[in-house]
C-alpha cells in the first residue's frame, strides 16, 4: 500500500488545484465500473470469540493468503493487507475484521463472481485455522473490550482521538461491519447530481440493509446499531453535509467543507505523525504545530480525503457507504441497488425527481431515526417501507436498461421491502422462535 502523503510532494498552490485533483476522477460512461467492499466478523468456532492478531489468529490469515497469489502490506513490519493484480486487495479494520475491496468491474454478475472466489479462498484458509466469517453489522456478542487491535499505526492515533468527539467511534471501529459500492461519474455536473441523490436515499438504505439487533448476547433496540454507531460518530466529518445541497456546490465547494475537517494524521518517512484535531489549513499555511513551517503537499491532502467519513464520500468516486453488511447475495445487492439508480440516465432522472426537494435538515432527522425503526420510519406522510418499493422500482428499471440481466441481484432487497422484514427483524424473529431468546447461535448462523 503506498503512503500518499509521500508520493506527490506536489506542493499546495490553490483551491482549484485540489478540486481538480477531483475532477480527475471523471470518466466517460464505456469507463464507469462498478467496485465493491465489504468487511466481516472472523470468529472462532470453538468459543466464538474475536480472533487476536498473533498466533493462530489474524496474521495467519493474512500470509495464508499468500499461497493464492496475495502479496502482503507492511506495517512497521506486520502484515496489515494484501494486495493482488487487478485493483483488488484484503485489509484489516481495527478490530480484525476482514475486507474485501474489490476489483472495478464491468457488471454485476462479475462482482458476485468475484465474492464467490474470495469467500471460497477465506474457506481453504480460515478453516483449517478453526476461524469462519460471519456477515453482521455489529458484533453481537462481543463487548468492546473483548475486541482485539490490529497493529495499525493509523488506528493508534483513532484510538486516542476517537472518544473525544463522540460516544460511539471506538464502537464503529471494533464492532462494526459495512458493505458499500464505489462508482463513477461523469463529469461535475454529473458528481453533484449522483451525490446529492446517493446521500438523499442513504437513510433508506441504512433501513433496507438494516442487520444488527443485537449487542452483547441481547437484542438492542435498534434494527441497526452499526447506523447508530455513525451517527455518535464525531460529527464533524460524517452524515449528510449540507453544503452538498447548496446552490452552486461542485468540487471546490466540497474542498472549502472538507480543509474544515479534523486532521488526523501527516505521513512522513513510513511513520504516522498525530495530528488528530489539528486544521488542514493551518497545515497548508505552515502552521502546523508538529511540523512548524512545513505545508502540505497534494499527497498529504489525498491522506486526508481517506479521513472524511460521510455517508456517501467523494473521491475520485463515489462510496455508497450507509449499509450494514449481511449475507452474501445482500452484499451484492448493495451495488446492484446504487447502479441501478445511477449508471442509466433515465433512472438517474427519476431518483433525482423524486429527491429533489428533499432538504439537508430533514435528512439528517431522517437519518437519526432510521437505526432504530428502520423501514417502519414515517418520512413525508408514508413509511421509508413505501419510498423504497418506489425506489426499487427506479434501480430495476435501470438496470433492465444496461440489458444485462443484472436486475434479479435486486430481489433480496424487493422481498425485504414487500414483506417489510428487514434482515434484523428476522434474527429477532428467529431468536424468539427458535433460540428460545438466545443470541448466541446469531454470529456462526451469519456465517457468509
Amino acid at each position: 500500500m503506498s503512503n500518499p502523503g509521500e508520493a506527490d510532494l506536489t506542493p499546495i498552490t490553490s483551491m482549484r488545484q485540489l478540486a481538480e485533483w477531483f475532477a480527475a476522477g471523471s470518466k466517460p460512461r464505456a469507463d464507469w465500473r462498478i467496485g465493491t467492499e465489504h468487511e466481516k466478523f472472523g470468529f472462532r468456532r470453538s468459543d466464538l470469540s474475536a480472533p487476536a492478531y498473533e498466533g493462530d489468529g489474524i496474521r495467519a490469515l493474512l500470509q495464508g493468503f499468500e499461497a493464492f497469489g496475495w502479496e502482503p502490506i507492511l506495517d512497521n513490519g506486520n502484515p496489515i493487507a494484501l494486495k493482488r493484480a487487478g485493483g483488488i486487495s484484503i485489509s484489516l479494520e481495527p478490530g480484525g475484521q476482514f475486507e474485501l475491496s474489490g476489483a472495478p468491474l464491468a457488471d454485476l454478475h462479475a462482482t458476485q463472481m468475484e465474492l464467490a472466489e474470495h469467500l471460497r479462498e477465506c474457506h481453504r484458509v480460515a478453516g483449517p485455522l478453526g476461524i469462519g466469517f460471519a456477515g453482521l453489522g455489529f458484533h453481537p456478542l462481543a463487548t468492546r473490550e473483548q475486541m482485539p487491535w490490529m497493529p495499525k499505526s493509523r488506528y493508534g492515533i483513532m484510538r486516542r482521538y476517537m472518544p473525544t468527539v463522540g460516544r460511539m467511534g471506538l464502537d464503529m471501529m471494533l464492532r462494526t461491519c459495512t458493505v458499500q459500492a464505489n462508482l463513477d461519474f461523469g463529469d461535475e455536473a454529473d458528481m453533484v447530481e449522483k451525490l446529492r441523490i446517493s446521500l438523499a436515499l442513504q437513510p433508506l438504505a441504512t433501513a433496507l440493509f438494516a442487520n444488527s439487533p443485537f449487542t452483547e448476547g441481547k437484542p438492542n433496540g435498534y434494527r441497526t446499531l452499526r447506523g447508530q454507531a455513525w451517527v455518535e460518530t464525531d460529527a464533524r466529518r460524517t452524515g449528510i453535509p449540507p453544503v452538498v445541497f447548496e446552490a452552486g456546490f461542485g468540487f471546490e465547494r466540497f474542498c472549502e467543507w472538507l480543509l474544515d475537517v479534523p486532521m488526523y494524521f501527516v505521513m512522513r518517512e513510513g511513520r504516522y505523525i498525530d495530528a488528530a484535531g489539528a486544521s488542514f489549513r493551518d497545515f497548508m499555511a505552515g502552521k502546523l504545530a508538529d511540523l512548524p513551517g512545513e505545508r502540505a503537499t497534494m499527497g498529504d491532502f489525498a491522506d486526508h480525503v481517506t479521513t472524511a467519513f460521510t455517508d456517501v464520500r467523494l473521491k475520485r468516486f463515489l462510496e455508497m457507504r450507509g449499509s450494514d453488511v449481511g449475507s452474501a447475495a445482500m452484499i451484492v445487492a448493495q451495488p446492484a441497488l446504487w447502479v441501478g439508480l445511477l449508471y442509466d440516465d433515465a433512472a438517474q432522472k427519476a431518483a433525482r425527481a423524486l429527491t429533489r426537494d428533499w432538504g439537508a435538515a430533514e435528512l439528517a432527522a431522517l437519518r437519526q431515526a432510521a437505526p432504530r425503526t428502520a423501514l417502519e420510519t414515517p418520512f413525508r406522510g408514508r413509511s421509508l417501507g413505501e419510498w423504497a418499493r418506489d425506489v426499487l422500482a427506479i434501480a430495476g428499471q435501470g438496470l433492465r436498461a444496461r440489458g444485462l440481466g443484472e436486475e434479479v441481484f435486486l430481489s433480496p432487497l424487493q422481498e425485504i421491502a414487500e414483506s417489510g422484514m428487514t434482515q434484523a427483524d428476522r434474527w429477532l424473529q428467529r431468536s424468539a422462535a427458535l433460540w428460545g431468546g438466545d443470541v448466541t447461535p446469531a454470529l456462526a448462523a451469519a456465517e457468509l
